[in-house]
């Protein structure tokens, strides 16, 4: 692993900035539950789609 005292300013900054962003995204809020969604794993997620007996694969 690199030495941070070696990197240029920019990527410093970079990381302190990533650095935060990590630290407020652990402190979000979880996302309230969908109501009247699907049941199961996010068709999204895995590829397919299903509703009404019509299989869409994208």
């Amino acid at each position: 692993m690199t030495d941070q005292r070696d990197l240029p300013p920019a990527a410093l900054r970079a990381l302190a900035e990533a650095e935060e962003r990590r630290k407020l995204a652990a402190k979000a809020p979880p996302l309230p539950p969908e109501l009247g969604g699907r049941d199961g794993p996010e068709p999204v997620r895995y590829g397919d789609w299903e509703k009404k007996g019509l299989a869409i694969d994208f």
